[in-house]
């Protein structure tokens, strides 16, 4: 069993790691973790830009990748602490952004300003225990190639957005988007689809 494994597995070793990368009551890592663990830990695309007043809460127990040519905008907050995110080449995400993983984003993705998507809940169902005090689950979101999701849209835990749809400003995603579609509203829909035979966009 390798030190890691032994680390997860043990409850009381777990708890001491946390405290050495994570200071207490605080959701970012330590200085020295992001100077000298997340660095060889973690993969940057070439050209791939995280602008100076992101937050990046990246920890090295989970993934966290930014593809070529990708940029993260300031007053974004990326955290990686309960599931890897993965961002694409060619992708931006927009100012204000707040990604939680598991989230995996493609390739010349457009994410607007102030969206929100995280792949993870609180329980709630014992109400003898406050929400924050429950175990959390998760389920990825994945975000596929030639995406574009307008300002203020709010993406739930386990949607998938087909590849080159549109999720209109202020959406909020809690389905699968099929690929080649426009999805309005709260919960989003389908408006639109892309028609291959008539080549245009046709109204549902």
């Amino acid at each position: 069993m390798s030190i890691v494994s032994k680390v997860k597995s043990n409850p009381k070793l777990k708890k001491i790691a946390l405290s050495l990368l994570i200071p207490k009551n605080e959701n970012s890592p330590r200085l020295w973790v992001k100077l000298f663990l997340n660095p060889f830990k973690h993969k940057k695309g070439a050209n791939a830009v995280v602008k100076s007043r992101t937050r990046m809460d990246v920890f090295p127990f989970n993934g966290f990748t930014l593809g070529a040519n990708s940029v993260i905008e300031d007053f974004a907050t990326i955290n990686n602490g309960v599931g890897d995110v993965n961002i694409g080449d060619h992708s931006f995400v927009g100012i204000g952004n707040v990604v939680i993983g598991p989230v995996n984003i493609g390739n010349h993705v457009i994410i607007a300003q102030n969206v929100v998507m995280s792949g993870l809940n609180h329980g709630y169902e014992d109400v003898t225990i406050p929400p924050s005090l429950q175990k959390v689950t998760t389920k990825a979101i994945n975000i596929e190639d030639d995406v574009w999701i307008g300002a203020n849209c709010t993406v739930v835990a386990g949607v998938t957005i087909g590849k080159h749809s549109v999720v209109g400003a202020g959406s909020v995603v809690t389905k699968d988007v099929p690929e080649f579609s426009v999805v309005v509203g709260n919960p989003a829909k389908v408006i639109k689809k892309y028609d291959f035979k008539e080549q245009a966009w046709k109204k549902v």
